[in-house]
């Protein structure tokens, strides 16, 4: 949305034109959006599609900006900065602006704190989540967004008091459950310390979460495919779950390129318990060539486990595929997972689930 879109949405509700408002930002973006009747909360829906907005433009630079070539030169890279920062910078007044004039908005110290997280600043962001927090202990979305802030920074205790209570106040959100599956997974350790249990329990319990989530999501696939892809972590491989896991998520893949996607990872699951001919048969029907390369390094992975070395022969094959990542340092928020895989293809190894914000 450009700036005389914005303008023309604040007019809008300055003259109590919901539906007209709720029509342009249909023709915007494709979405239909239903408004809150409530002078305060316009206002900060206002400021929010602001932030979207420009948060939307800052994402096209940098896509140009990437597309350049050989203009990609240090002068333009800093030039770019500075638009971006001056960019941002209005949205940063707006809600400066909306919580002098409302400081007892819990929304929109929430929605200020999604901003500051989303440009990088963290520990603004926290400061704002707390904010809300104090003015409306009961809105579980703060309690996940700083569930979020203290996985992603080392405080795992507090990470999971939060995501325990996000879940206590709002039982049907599969967002809390898979992000604190999510983070149960990854910080196993902690896990361990804080419940008293060990590995494989805290297996058990992150795949509870996810469960839980998918129970309320079943047809979210970046779900289906976090959960199938904690089992490659688990030794001894749980082959008949992992397998029913990449199944499930087979069954709610929207396109062919996200079924070859989960097809690949069928395989992967199959060549490690052995199943060697059928995982040749489902190498053999992914035919899409955004997975030409993934494909080949499954293949020579197939051969390596049907013709392994001599156990006395020196290890120098560069064939099989590498283990999965599991736990990086900055794992809670580092890979984003599109949450529209319409053209993004699976990847063959795992990577960290990025933990998924819930705004107001």
């Amino acid at each position: 949305m450009n700036d005389l879109t914005i303008g023309l949405l604040s007019a809008l509700l300055a003259t109590n034109q919901p539906q007209a408002v709720s029509n342009v930002i249909h023709e915007q973006t494709g979405v239909a959006v239903e408004l809150a009747t409530d002078p305060v909360e316009k206002e900060l829906r206002t400021v929010m599609m602001a932030d979207d907005a420009a948060q939307d433009d800052v994402g096209e630079w940098i896509q140009a900006f990437e597309a350049s070539g050989t203009n990609r030169t240090k002068e333009a890279g800093i030039a770019l900065n500075q638009r971006i920062m001056a960019r941002f910078e209005k949205v940063r007044t707006a809600y400066g602006t909306f919580l002098r004039n409302h400081p007892d908005s819990a929304k929109g110290y929430l929605a200020y704190g999604s901003f500051l997280n989303d440009i990088g600043d963290e520990e603004g962001a926290k400061i704002q989540y707390d904010n809300s927090k104090q003015i409306d202990p009961k809105n579980p979305a703060v309690w996940n967004q700083l569930a979020n802030y203290y996985g992603h920074n080392g405080e795992l205790t507090n990470a999971f008091v939060h995501y325990t209570e996000a879940i206590r106040l709002d039982p049907t959100e599969p967002v809390y459950y898979q992000n604190f599956a999510t983070t149960v997974y990854l910080y196993r350790k902690d896990a361990r310390e804080f419940y008293h249990i060990n590995e494989q329990q805290v297996f058990d319990k992150a795949l509870g979460l996810y469960q839980q989530a998918m129970k309320y999501a079943p047809d979210d696939l970046v779900l289906a495919t976090d959960y199938a892809s904690s089992y490659y972590g688990i030794k001894p491989l749980r082959t008949n779950d992992a397998l029913a896991a990449w199944t499930n998520a087979l069954k709610i893949a929207h396109n062919s390129i996200e079924r070859e996607g989960v097809l690949i990872h069928l395989a992967r699951v199959k060549i490690s318990a052995g199943r060697f001919d059928e995982a040749q048969a489902i190498i053999n029907s992914v035919t899409n060539a955004v997975y030409g390369d993934l494909k080949h390094r499954l293949q020579r992975s197939l051969e390596d486990h049907k013709n392994p070395p001599p156990e006395d022969a020196p290890d120098v094959s560069t064939n099989s595929l590498p283990s999965p990542i599991v736990a990086p340092a900055d794992a809670a928020n580092s890979l984003p997972v599109s949450t529209n895989a319409e053209s993004v293809p699976l990847k063959l190894l795992t990577e960290p689930p990025a933990l998924r914000e819930q705004k107001p």
